[in-house]
């Protein structure tokens, strides 16, 4: 996995786990475990480029606030569900 470092941070792409689409430039958006300055993994969402050399903003959960997102969309899902078997 990617392993980069320079004077403003470094990261480690610990486990791929999903891509969530991709672009026609080549970059992707990924649901990944990044350590992110040596700290612990958490699950990070953004783009990548094709080397994952670059990244785009985005965003990062503990193991406790992905469960809290799993749960919520989980939720949300249901009533979408519910409004579209009316």
């Amino acid at each position: 996995m990617a392993n980069r470092d320079n004077s403003e941070f470094s990261y480690e792409i610990i486990e791929h786990i999903a891509v969530l689409s991709a672009s026609k430039v080549g970059w992707s958006k990924e649901l990944n475990l990044v350590s992110w300055n040596g700290a612990n993994a958490k699950y990070d969402i953004r783009e990548w480029d094709e080397k994952h050399e670059r990244m785009s903003r985005g965003v990062t959960f503990s193991e406790e606030e992905a469960i809290s997102l799993r749960d919520a969309l989980d939720e949300r899902l249901k009533q979408i569900n519910k409004k579209l078997m009316k």
